[in-house]
């Protein structure tokens, strides 16, 4: 067998199925990878429109209590009046900041018309000789003014457990069954400010997110790269084997002895291309 027809063997198929499946599969990342670049991008967007805005009537913004867009509400600030429910309130474990453990303060806030929304007063580290924050601020008393940026809530994980006033995750329902209100369960906030302001020093607040689109861009062009790499090897794989099926073939040979005096050439010492140089003048 001479020229190319060693390449329409089921050999070489079957090396180029799995090169195309290959290809497949990096093309399927990059394609995921510009899919996880386009969620960063609108979350992105998400801060610029919603972080700063004017506050709106929490039941304007959620005029049922199960209701929430986080594709459009979130981080969305909403101002609402009542007072805290501080014997209701919980600290969620496992919450860390700048690599910190701690949790995060939890205090239902009771609305001028009897309903509760779930406010997320900021973070306290842990301990110093306890699985628990050495003092729990207090909220301000009475009737107060609260300003809160909306998030969803949080799925339920079984398989972690909470000791007395703590939970494992901010799932919305659970707690509303804990206080036993007309809970809104679509979403809770982070404290954005409050007024009056608590006599003590507040929970550390949740900091703006900052831009990052992240690292998807390059990985999606790197996949996309790989995939092509592919189709590239292959070739040279074909080429390598036409080499060598086609090794008698005069032409063959006369562009071999070719390659072998350029690989020659180019593999001369310094010292040789010295004195080549010196034996001309």
């Amino acid at each position: 067998m001479n020229g190319w027809a060693f390449a329409f063997t089921r050999r070489w198929a079957g090396y180029l199925a799995l090169t195309i499946l290959f290809a497949c599969v990096c093309a399927g990342l990059g394609v995921w990878q510009l899919a996880r670049r386009n969620e960063a991008l609108a979350e992105i967007a998400l801060v610029a429109d919603n972080y700063d805005s004017d506050p709106v009537p929490v039941a304007e913004a959620l005029p049922d209590l199960a209701g929430y867009d986080d594709d459009d509400q979130k981080w969305l600030p909403v101002e609402m009046h009542g007072s805290y429910l501080v014997d209701q309130q919980l600290l969620v474990r496992n919450r860390p900041l700048n690599g910190n453990p701690g949790f995060e303060v939890l205090t239902p806030l009771k609305l001028d018309d009897g309903t509760v929304f779930v406010v997320d007063r900021g973070w306290l580290p842990i301990g110093s000789a306890q699985d628990a924050p050495d003092e729990v601020p207090a909220p301000p008393s009475g009737e107060v003014t609260v300003v809160a940026r909306l998030k969803a809530g949080e799925p339920s994980i079984p398989s972690r457990t909470a000791g007395e006033g703590q939970i494992a995750t901010i799932q919305l329902d659970d707690i509303a069954a804990r206080v036993g209100a007309d809970t809104y369960t679509g979403a809770y906030g982070l404290l954005a400010s409050e007024s009056p302001a608590a006599r003590d020093q507040p929970p550390a607040a949740v900091t703006k997110p900052q831009p990052d689109e992240g690292p998807h861009l390059s990985y999606a062009f790197q996949w996309f790269v790989f995939g092509l790499m592919a189709f590239v090897g292959l070739g040279y794989a074909v080429r390598q084997e036409y080499r060598t099926v086609n090794a008698d073939d005069p032409e063959e040979r006369e562009r071999a002895a070719e390659r072998e005096r350029r690989r020659s050439a180019r593999k001369r010492s310094d010292s040789e291309i010295e004195d080549e140089i010196l034996g001309s003048r």
